[in-house]
């Protein structure tokens, strides 16, 4: 696993070996993970989206503790994946980072507890996997609107966003400080800790 520029956030890219059947690839080794991160990853829940092209998902975050670190892959089509760094007083606030996921090189990202994830289909019935470290608690659960343009995240062109009713309420980042909402670094980078014992 290779660490982004934001701190909490990896890129996994796996060998693939392609033959006349197909291809295999390991999208998940919990050695190389511990390794990477620290700890283990705690399994509580595993999701599946499908969307069609233009589709854009999030920008979703959950409350810290215990927040929910979400490791994703692309299982058909292709998405944007873009982690935004929320925390208050982390030395990347407002940065983000976008990877593409997709069928082909079967990339996969991880992001800890506290980072912003959303991401966009670039194909018809994009399938995302997650695997999340905490169970979907919807009062913990929060957004930010993801064309927000103080964070200025570059969107796919040529592409129509298609949001939500939810995520097209969400506030902007600044509105979601001014509310309390956000997780700060510090506590990210406490909870954390305990996690690594």
């Amino acid at each position: 696993m290779r660490e982004l520029g934001i701190a909490g956030a990896w890129v996994h890219e796996p060998k693939v070996f392609p033959d006349a059947r197909g291809s295999f690839h390991e999208w998940f080794k919990g050695a190389d993970f511990a390794e990477s991160t620290g700890h283990g990853l705690n399994l509580a829940q595993a999701n599946c989206s499908v969307s069609s092209r233009g589709t854009l998902r999030g920008i979703h975050f959950a409350d810290v503790p215990p927040s929910q670190a979400k490791y994703v892959k692309c299982v058909r089509g292709a998405v944007l994946d873009v982690i935004v760094d929320i925390r208050t007083g982390s030395p990347t606030y407002k940065q983000w980072e976008a990877v593409r996921l997709d069928d082909v090189d079967h990339h996969s990202v991880y992001l800890s507890e506290g980072l912003g994830h959303a991401f966009m289909a670039l194909t018809d019935d994009a399938t995302v996997v997650y695997l999340c470290s905490e169970g979907y608690a919807p009062q913990r659960e929060h957004g930010i609107h993801p064309l927000d343009p103080e964070l200025g995240i570059e969107w796919p062109s040529g592409l129509t966003p298609v949001l939500s009713d939810k995520d097209s309420a969400a506030p902007t980042l600044a509105e979601a400080e001014a509310k309390g909402l956000l997780p700060s670094y510090e506590a990210c980078q406490a909870y954390q800790a305990r996690l690594r014992g």
